[in-house]
């Protein structure tokens, strides 16, 4: 009996690991579809994300990914500015609902709204009980339907981000 309930295992194991054959970095990176690449400009800083085809995020820094079972990223460790820093997620239908960050001995959360299209329309980033608010507008869109331009106003100053997605054929 021991022997079937160990085949019985060992048998259920390849098929725990297909289970997991998609993984949604890419929609923690507001972008859906066979993305293979994010290229763009944070504040002054070049910044490129790629992914496998299974959609699994392959950043410089970006260490230590734990994900569920159904391949949403549950944490990773960054490096920033020469500090390893955890980082922690969670998921609502589908879409990022917070990112929490400890950074230098600042607790960092920040909560993220939608629009219509899927796209975050607003950022909220609460520091140490400070609240500040992002509000993203003017969407620009490729033909896959990710965003590669919005604007948004940051302490009074009205900046715009762009980036380029390559995709898999």
């Amino acid at each position: 009996m021991k022997k079937v309930l160990m085949m019985f295992a060992l048998l259920a194991i390849p098929f725990a690991m297909q289970a997991q054959s998609v993984f949604h970095d890419v929609e923690a990176n507001e972008a859906q579809g066979a993305v293979k690449k994010i290229s763009q400009n944070m504040m002054g800083r070049d910044q490129v994300t790629n992914f496998t085809k299974d959609g699994k995020m392959q950043r410089e820094g970006v260490t230590k990914a734990v994900y569920d079972a159904d391949g949403f990223l549950q944490s990773m460790t960054m490096s920033m500015q020469g500090q390893e820093v955890t980082v922690k997620y969670t998921w609502k239908d589908g879409k990022l609902a917070t990112q929490s960050l400890d950074m230098m001995g600042n607790a960092m959360t920040f909560t993220f709204a939608y629009n219509d299209k899927g796209a975050v329309a607003s950022q909220s980033m609460n520091m140490g009980g400070q609240e500040m608010k992002m509000e993203y507008t003017d969407y620009k869109y490729d033909a896959k339907g990710n965003w590669i331009s919005r604007k948004t106003n940051m302490m009074g100053q009205e900046m715009e981000q762009t980036r380029t997605i390559e995709y898999f054929e």
